[in-house]
């Protein structure tokens, strides 16, 4: 922890000195020259687990986190005659806050889009792969845990893709935000020691050189709305892959996938004959474990007390901790999807043993072709009841229609009723987007 926080103060610290030593009107901090300023950019590029132990050495007498980065600062830069002599500019005019919130920032900013977003999109690839090869496969659905209509197995895969990549789009709209105000978000102290300098502008341009967005309405603390926004949009990502997970693992159970068998490995400890689904289940404990956390972090950060309370310090400490957890939740999920072997002869079995689920079809041109009590008929047909193919060609001969529409029904199997479904299936790369989501501003 102390490297960690250590290391993502000590460049905001080092850049405001550096962005002070621009400004011409502060007279007592000039322009460093190339030897100074390769001198200060080192501390940051060479920063070592001795330079975070040293802090922690400093942070045992002056128990602040922020200020034991201002001291270090000031002891590693006595060597060099020439910052040495603006030393107490170090932090000058900054609050801890200016300089934690901007390392929180960064730090998210980078965890997202440099790594879990990666992974995010290599799971939503994966289950696109699912969704195009198995667009074809025939698989009888479940509504209430009853036999429905027939479906493929890619439009399975294929309702979990768009509704990621969905959400996907929506990380867009967070933009990571900064502040640097001082105590309680105005310029009044950068005022009275410089009162012909430009802060606000000054501000701006500092934050924003982190590649930050630059929030002007702050009180001690920057609020942290964005990250209760972006917590937002991740926990949704976690709930929809929780039900993936959750599916995948029923369709196991049901024989609809098999386990590739690795060499060596132990699927139970007393059943020697199962290969247990661990990776969505690991998958979808890690998912819970995150969203409680990510949970808690986008209600609690936006909320304190008047200007600051430290409530808000205490609960950032655990900022990675929600992401953590879902990047795990994601790699096990990819790492099961790889495992996956479709039993096709399995899927067809439960089909064979269903043809009521033509009832829908039956119904819908018995509408069209204004046959009475459709819906009734067909009740009395399959309520209750083994219905067998036999059983439905008969009624299907003895119905009122064109021969062109029975003779379409009565070539309709539970396997061929997916026409419309696996041409949706296959079109899959037209409706996920991968070029303008999975990324933050």
């Amino acid at each position: 922890m102390i490297f960690t926080l250590s290391y993502t103060c000590t460049p905001r610290e080092v850049k405001w000195l550096l962005k002070l030593s621009e400004i011409t009107k502060i007279k007592e901090v000039q322009s460093f020259s190339e030897n100074a300023r390769s001198y200060l950019e080192s501390i940051v590029s060479c920063f070592s687990k001795a330079d975070a132990l040293e802090v922690k050495k400093i942070d045992k007498v002056t128990n602040h986190d922020v200020n034991v980065v201002e001291y270090f600062l000031k002891q590693k830069c006595q060597s060099n005659a020439e910052i040495a002599e603006v030393l107490e500019f170090f932090h000058f005019a900054c609050t801890s806050e200016d300089i934690n919130n901007l390392a929180h920032a960064l730090a998210v900013k980078e965890a997202f889009n440099s790594v879990i977003f990666s992974v995010m999109i290599e799971l939503l690839n994966a289950i696109c792969k699912l969704t195009k090869q198995n667009a074809h496969i025939s698989m009888l659905s479940r509504t209430h845990g009853q036999p429905a209509s027939p479906t493929t197995l890619g439009m399975e895969m294929a309702n979990f893709a768009f509704r990621l990549s969905e959400v996907g789009k929506t990380f867009t709209e967070v933009q990571i935000l900064g502040k640097c105000a001082r105590a309680i978000g105005y310029y009044n102290a950068h005022k009275v020691a410089y009162p012909n300098i430009d802060w606000p502008t000054i501000v701006v341009e500092f934050v924003t050189s982190f590649g930050l967005g630059f929030n002007p309405y702050v009180t001690h603390i920057e609020p942290d709305d964005y990250i209760a926004k972006l917590f937002n949009v991740v926990v949704q990502s976690n709930n929809i892959l929780t039900d993936f997970n959750r599916d995948i693992w029923s369709d196991i159970s049901l024989g609809y996938f098999k386990k590739m068998i690795k060499a060596g490995e132990i699927g139970s400890s007393t059943m020697p004959h199962k290969v247990n689904p661990i990776d969505f289940e690991n998958s979808e404990g890690n998912l819970c474990l995150a969203n409680a956390i990510l949970y808690a972090l986008r209600s609690k950060l936006p909320i304190s007390r008047m200007q600051r309370d430290l409530t808000n310090s205490t609960v950032l400490r655990n900022l990675g901790i929600g992401s953590g957890y879902s990047l795990l939740a994601y790699k096990s999920a990819l790492q099961g999807i790889w495992k996956l072997q479709v039993n096709e002869s399995r899927l067809n079995e439960d089909l064979d043993q269903v043809w009521e689920v033509l009832a829908e079809p039956l119904q819908t041109v018995m509408h069209r072709y204004n046959v009475p009590e459709a819906y009734e008929k067909l009740k009395d047909l399959t309520r209750g009841r083994v219905v067998s193919k036999e059983r439905i060609q008969k009624f299907t001969n003895c119905l009122q229609l064109p021969e062109e529409a029975k003779s379409v029904l009565l070539n309709l199997t539970p396997q061929s009723y997916i026409r419309e479904v696996e041409k949706l299936s296959k079109s899959i790369d037209d409706h996920v987007d991968l070029v303008n989501g999975f990324r933050l501003l």
